[in-house]
């Protein structure tokens, strides 16, 4: 039996693989210890026999020898950045990949191509987060705590996470505090909840300001915390008078005293702790309301403090490790800027180039596919780890760019739906067909060993990125042991450093936790206990204002629409969609509605139902639930249809789109 880990989610539980091959939990590693997995975990070995998995490179649809296609695509690269420049070619990576591919495909872009058009599907994912936790605290990571604190809270609240669903290991540690959960639906997570408040969809914002309003109007800030470790207070005081309670439960559809109950229940806790998740983020105010609970989290006391804090769940398996290291459009491996001198210096030393030579930063991930083949935006795609025409906003539209680009180059190791309107398809190995680093949720360097050989044909991405690379004039690692130590390197005095992690490590130590900046470093379980990462160690409070959702309801789209994910599927569906039994368990897409809805529409369960919105139109079965608001239809992502209608509405600080709240027509199909 080989130990590593799951393939899905930031939880990154323990598993073993053996012959078959057969999955068992291990219960050495805190995420899943005692020894859980959930129905995905336990179904991954059979992504690993799949009838569907590609073998051999696809030049045009027909199969190719390696050499073939690599000499293809280098050659149709070169061309194109002769003819039109580096910023012609783009690259596209995923929060999926392994830290190693990661750090390769970052320094594959500037480095090999020259180009500043790289970015990845994690900006879909935890850039606002991201960005509200590095403006409140000067860094991002996740969850600052191990997920074992969560056990020894008194209370919980979760804003727009449905853990019992997209993570149920995740639940084990939230069977102790009382847990209070924000979401515009009853969902599975908030059905084991205390304390539900069920906002209008696009609201989440103005409700963290009800809520820190009553904290200070009920006298219940920690003002000695406060004083001795926080910035800005006054200002965000003054900012919040207008946002008095009752005016919020008019915007929220939230009844007052269900937030006054909440508050006090979080102040009067001796230990609490405030997480978001992607129903507060993905919306194109996603960093400011975000930055309004940790506002809140702050006043109470809570971040820093041993047994108290603020986190937020990240979602993709490794959505922490993969917006560390360079894959980002504005960002240098370690989380480093990609526009701060000195960051450029300590990574061009690292890839022995001229500081110079490394490109600024480029476009984000939805403005880089909305550029694709237009006259000022790159002309080639390399893909790799991502399914866009799925996963994207308004898909539609994407799937048009993408159709219009002179060379589309996807890595994967099944026909996605991306993969099928590739010139080239390069087969890849899965993650049990190698070795290579995730970072967990909880900012945790784990290791994924290789338990099994890939088939005859199969290559590695790192092989892929250095066999290009090579085309081009360039020498890259392919052993993910090597590029790890590379990445030790070029992530030495960053935000994010793991010079002081090794495998060895990692092993010994079932995970590490970053910052370690040495050997002999123990790793930093606990960043913020005595002081964040401000340069004067203090904890920014930040003054926001709620905003309306970008598209509102109307006569024409009178309906919200929310999106989500299901239990038996994960991400676009690309791996689990192959998978019998959790096809077996959600074989399709639906439109969940409330009945008074489903009867003033005159729909019935079972109707298909077409779904529309400014962008697109898709079609579903309709289910009848009161677990839904009456002004809101939900529908799971894993399936071709939801993401034709979502709003690519930015965020204007992590240039997240608006995936949470778009206005639709519901109507049954005749």
């Amino acid at each position: 039996m080989t130990a590593t880990h799951c393939p899905y989610c930031a939880l990154q539980c323990g598993m073993k693989i053996g012959p078959g091959p057969a999955i068992t939990p291990r219960t050495d590693i805190p995420a899943n210890a005692p020894g859980s997995l959930c129905q995905k975990g336990w179904t991954a070995g059979e992504l690993l026999t799949n009838g569907e998995r590609l073998t051999t490179p696809l030049l045009h649809g027909e199969p190719v020898e390696w050499d073939v296609a690599l000499d293809y695509v280098a050659e149709r690269l070169s061309a194109i950045r002769a003819e039109h420049g580096p910023d012609a070619v783009a690259v596209f990576g995923g929060g999926g990949l392994t830290n190693e591919k990661a750090y390769s495909l970052g320094k594959f872009a500037r480095v090999a191509l020259g180009t500043s058009q790289v970015d990845y599907n994690g900006r879909f994912c935890m850039s606002s987060a991201a960005a509200a936790s590095i403006r409140a605290f000067g860094m991002d990571r996740g969850m600052p705590f191990p997920i074992t604190d969560l056990a020894e809270a008194d209370v919980v609240m979760l804003a727009g996470a449905n853990v019992a669903e997209t993570m149920p290991p995740f639940v084990r540690h939230l069977n102790g505090p009382r847990l209070i959960v924000v979401d515009p639906r009853r969902s599975p997570t908030a059905r084991l909840a205390w304390l539900h408040l069920q906002p209008t969809p696009g609201t989440d914002l103005a409700l963290a300001l009800g809520l820190l309003h009553i904290a200070i109007g009920d006298g219940l800030v920690d003002e000695e915390y406060v004083a001795a470790r926080t910035t800005g207070f006054d200002e965000v005081r003054t900012a919040l008078a207008s946002w008095w309670p009752e005016r919020v439960e008019r915007i929220t559809g939230v009844p007052v005293h269900k937030m006054r109950q909440a508050v006090r229940a979080l102040a009067a806790a001796e230990r609490a702790y405030i997480l978001t998740g992607r129903g507060a983020e993905q919306h194109a105010k996603g960093t400011d309301t975000v930055t309004a609970f940790i506002n809140l989290a702050l006043a109470l006391g809570l971040p820093g403090t041993e047994g108290s804090g603020y986190g937020c769940v990240t979602g993709q398996g490794n959505g922490q490790g993969g917006r560390e290291h360079g894959q980002k459009a504005d960002q240098l491996p370690g989380y480093r800027k990609i526009d701060d001198p000195a960051a450029r210096a300590h990574v061009a030393g690292v890839w022995g180039i001229a500081p110079d030579d490394i490109p600024g930063p480029g476009r984000s991930a939805y403005e880089l596919l909305d550029a694709l083949g237009t006259p000022e935006g790159p002309r080639a795609l390399l893909l790799f780890g991502s399914n866009p025409v799925i996963s994207a906003p308004a898909a539609e539209h994407v799937a048009e760019r993408i159709g219009s680009l002179e060379l589309l180059v996807t890595c994967d190791f099944v026909m996605s739906e991306t993969a099928a309107l590739a010139d080239v398809v390069f087969p890849v190995t899965q993650w049990a067909e190698e070795t290579g680093t995730m970072t967990n949720l909880e900012g945790r360097v784990l290791l994924r060993r290789r338990a099994l050989t890939p088939p005859p044909g199969v290559r590695s991405d790192l092989d892929v990125i250095a066999a290009l690379a090579a085309r081009l004039g360039h020498t890259f690692e392919t052993e993910p042991a090597k590029v790890f130590d590379e990445l030790r390197r070029a992530s030495a005095g960053g935000p994010a450093d793991y010079s002081g992690i090794t495998y060895e490590r990692i092993a010994n130590e079932t995970g590490v936790f970053w910052p370690c900046p040495s050997e002999e470093h123990p790793g930093t379980p606990r960043p913020f206990l005595d002081r964040f990462a401000h340069p004067d160690g203090r904890a920014r409070f930040v003054p926001v204002q709620h905003r309306a959702a970008a598209e509102e309801i109307d006569d024409d789209y009178p309906v919200y629409l929310s999106t989500g994910r299901v239990l038996s599927h994960y991400q676009s569906g690309a791996q689990t969609r192959r998978i019998a039994p959790l096809v077996e368990a959600a074989p399709e897409p639906y439109v969940e509605l409330h009945p008074d809805l489903a009867e003033q529409l005159d729909i019935a369960a079972g109707d298909v139902v077409r779904v529309s919105s400014r962008r697109g139109e898709s079609k579903a079965v309709a289910r009848i639930s009161d677990a839904i608001r009456r002004d809101t239809a939900f529908m799971p992502f894993h399936w071709e249809g939801a993401n034709r209608l979502t709003n690519p509405a930015l965020d204007p600080v992590s240039r997240m789109p608006e995936f949470k709240v778009c206005a639709v027509r519901v109507e049954r199909d005749s």
